[in-house]
């Protein structure tokens, strides 16, 4: 069984991939997952679908760890979110246009681990792209 800080290793490596299938393998079948929003979804096929609908929106997107906590059962990560919005982005909260602006957005994420597996995912994120009260720098 792979540990708390071996799952989050992988979790990042997978998003950079952009490898669905890597990030599905990562989160427990039960698996809950909430975002700004009022995102709050279950499963694993809706968490991994999240994220996918923001690599497909994205395609060049990357994250970037900036600082982790890890103890034994949660990992809190501090990151840089950076891509290049160029297809809609399609997210539980509706259909956003490509912008063609380039993000680099700050967020966290916390993650609960059992098992090896992702169990419960909070994130929050600011984004420049007019979703959030509070933006980032864009460039």
């Amino acid at each position: 069984m792979r540990s708390t800080k071996e799952l989050a290793g992988q979790f990042v490596e997978a998003f950079n991939k952009h490898d669905e299938k890597a990030l599905l393998a990562l989160d427990a079948p039960d698996a809950t997952f909430a975002a700004p929003g009022g995102v709050a979804l279950k499963g694993r096929e809706a968490s991994t679908g999240y994220a996918m609908a923001w690599l497909n929106a994205f395609p060049d997107a990357r994250m970037l760890i900036r600082n982790e906590i890890t103890t034994n059962d949660t990992i809190v990560q501090e990151f840089t979110f950076e891509g290049t919005h160029t297809a809609t982005l399609h997210a539980p909260t509706g259909d956003l246009p490509a912008t063609n602006k380039r993000l680099s957005g700050r967020g966290v994420q916390i993650i609960k681990v059992r098992d090896g597996l992702a169990t419960d995912t909070q994130l929050d994120i600011l984004t420049q792209l007019g979703l959030m009260p509070a933006a980032a720098s864009t460039r």
